[in-house]
């Protein structure tokens, strides 16, 4: 019977050792199995963030597009309604001026016809009295009352004692 007993308990102890040895070799290969697990999670995220980050560069991308097709679309039209203003103020000056150009013609038309005017009436004035002789340089005329005058700087009769 010793002999059974001691069969039996080195068949015990050998098979503890045995399954100590395969207990390791598991335990290394669910050690592995993790690792490579966390290897290929860790891959997958980079991937995920490598991913987005040029999902995000892209967006990017189009919205500073958008935004500079924005900003060249309102400087076009700043500029057109600048050059409309530009143009409503150049014929609002050329109006003007044609304006004062008319009101100057008419103006001297005016001072012309005037001057005229001042003319046949000194004519008429002189032409109905008769030179007499002469006073500080000017003719002295004779009037048909027999005043004596002569016509001053100003167009006027000054009459002389």
């Amino acid at each position: 019977m010793k002999n059974l007993l001691t069969i039996c308990l080195s068949l015990l102890l050998s098979c503890s050792v045995f399954s100590q040895a395969t207990t390791k070799e598991k335990v290394k290969a669910d050690a592995k199995e993790v690792k490579n697990d966390v290897k290929s999670t860790a891959k997958s995220a980079a991937d995920k963030t490598k991913k987005e980050a040029k999902e995000v560069k892209e967006d990017a991308k189009a919205t500073t597009k958008k935004v500079e097709n924005k900003v060249d679309k309102g400087a076009k039209e700043v500029k057109a309604d600048t050059k409309a203003a530009a143009k409503k103020v150049e014929s609002k000056t050329e109006k003007a001026a044609d304006n004062v150009k008319a009101d100057t013609k008419t103006a001297a038309s005016k001072v012309k016809t005037e001057a005229k005017t001042v003319k046949a009436d000194v004519k008429a004035a002189v032409g109905e009295d008769k030179v007499t002789g002469t006073y500080n340089g000017k003719k002295v005329y004779t009037g048909p009352k027999g005043g004596k005058y002569y016509i001053n700087s100003n167009g006027n009769k000054t009459y002389i004692e």
